[in-house]
């Protein structure tokens, strides 16, 4: 029994080849996406369920309190209010007030995001009570701040609208001087008026990488099931078409 040869069509290989490395590179970077969205899980589960602790003077590591439970310090620079534009857990657009604390427990500065405003509170005059002076106690969350992705807009300082937090940008424009690179999240301890409103902290995250990878391995899988089975019977085809000829 004669085997069928296996002889590369131009055009279909030249389509499957590179379209098998984009679905394994696909299928790969989900696996990537996934080992880090468990480690980011277990981190924020880890932080958040642990004890909470002052903020330390000194933050060699921010990595090291990414996502704990804090305890910070001092009075807010309400002059310096920064706005980034957010959801609400609820879903409603708005802003996020971000505004630093002159820390009382420890030289510097930290900024603390206190919370979430819909647009007609984000005007501080509109909320006149919740611009509390003196010495206060911050209980929350810290969390590096997070940076632009590629589809993220450019900030715009000049009108203090801002589309991720970049603290570096805040300081300099508030005469901080340098900050560590946390943000507090302030709990939802209500606050005099009722905006912001805190406890705005992201602690679920979706993890459906492993389907996707699944499924971009599965389609390199599939593809080249078809790529060979054609092949084959395109050979098959031109071997039973010699033997009609071979015959007249």
């Amino acid at each position: 029994m004669k085997t069928l040869g296996f002889r590369p069509a131009l055009g279909p290989t030249l389509f499957t080849i590179p379209a098998l490395i984009v679905l394994l590179s696909l299928g790969t970077w989900q696996m990537q996406r996934l080992f880090w969205k468990l480690d980011l899980i277990a981190t924020v589960e880890a932080g958040i369920t642990a004890p909470p602790v002052d903020l330390p003077a000194v933050i060699q590591d921010p990595q090291e309190w990414h996502y704990r439970t804090v305890t910070v310090r001092g009075t807010f620079d309400h002059a310096h209010e920064f706005y980034v534009l957010a959801q609400s857990r609820r879903g409603n657009y708005g802003y996020q007030v971000l505004v630093p604390l002159k820390r009382s427990d420890a030289p510097g500065y930290v900024f603390v995001d206190r919370g979430w405003v819909p647009p007609d509170k984000k005007d501080p005059a509109a909320r006149p009570e919740a611009q509390m002076t003196g010495e206060q106690t911050i209980h929350g969350i810290a969390r590096i701040a997070p940076v632009a992705g590629w589809l993220t807009p450019q900030n715009d300082p000049v009108q203090n609208l801002w589309f991720f937090p970049d603290l570096t940008a805040m300081a300099r424009l508030a005469g901080t001087g340098a900050v560590p690179n946390l943000i507090v999240d302030a709990d939802d301890t209500p606050v005099p008026g009722g905006a912001p409103k805190g406890g705005q902290t992201k602690l679920e995250f979706p993890n459906n990488h492993l389907a996707y990878a699944v499924t971009w391995y599965g389609g390199a899988v599939v593809l080249a099931v078809i790529y060979v089975v054609w092949h084959r019977r395109r050979a098959r085809d031109a071997q039973s078409s010699g033997r009609a000829r071979d015959k007249t």
